[in-house]
């Protein structure tokens, strides 16, 4: 299960990110109403927690502009604020859930669940891609009868890559959800978790190729789609 976290406290989404982790949710966490825009836009997520006073832009602006669009992806609004009107002010936003701070983690985990149930959703083990295999759970991928571990990084950037197929994934977007907005990271430390997932890719003798789309970003596409 994907979920993006959209918190402008960073200890706090910090430690919500490590929550899910733990729970084997894959997380990505953005610190102001722009960027929790941006990727509620163009991200596959199962499930968007959002706090409602960000920089930029805040919660209710955000969800408003999600249902706006028809991204109908299910929301958890995070607040301080305890008054009946803000839960209301969300609830009329589009949010699904509302949850007040300070809350324990058990009851948001409970809440996850409960959205997912509702909207009838399927949490996967795997992503498959023409003769591809990637456990989400062990990091492993295979294809045939071989496999290869992955480090945490290589398994995220094949992970949005297979989340996306035959689509091109720009390499900004690898760096902002990998390593994060504030990250020193460059174009030079996507390119070499590229090669390293390419020479797995060869290990475990699949037809799949990760292909360069010079200077936009990259795709998977099968070897004979390449003619």
């Amino acid at each position: 299960m994907n979920i993006l976290i959209a918190e402008d406290e960073k200890r706090l989404a910090g430690a919500l990110s490590g929550i899910l982790e733990e729970q084997r949710y894959h997380t990505d966490v953005v610190y102001n109403g722009r960027d929790a825009w941006d990727y509620a836009s163009c991200g596959d997520y199962d499930v968007i927690v959002l706090d409602v006073m960000m920089p930029y832009m805040d919660g209710f602006e955000v969800v408003s502009k999600m249902r706006k669009n028809l991204i109908q992806t299910p929301v958890i609004m995070l607040t301080a604020k305890d008054s009946w009107q803000s839960k209301v002010q969300g609830l009329d936003a589009g949010a699904d859930d509302y949850l007040t701070k300070p809350f324990q983690p058990e009851e948001l985990l409970a809440r996850i669940r409960a959205l997912t149930r509702r909207k009838g959703e399927v949490v996967l083990d795997t992503l498959t891609f023409e003769d591809l295999t990637l456990n989400l759970s062990t990091y492993d991928l295979s294809s045939g009868a071989k496999s290869v571990h992955l480090g945490y990084k290589e398994f995220e950037v094949l992970r949005i890559l297979m989340s996306n197929p035959k689509n091109i994934v720009p390499k900004e977007d690898l760096l902002t959800k990998i390593w994060g907005t504030e990250s020193d990271a460059e174009d030079n430390n996507v390119e070499a978790y590229i090669s390293f997932l390419r020479k797995k890719l060869h290990f475990v003798g699949s037809s799949v190729q990760i292909t360069t789309i010079r200077k936009v970003g990259y795709r998977l596409l099968a070897a004979e789609g390449e003619a």
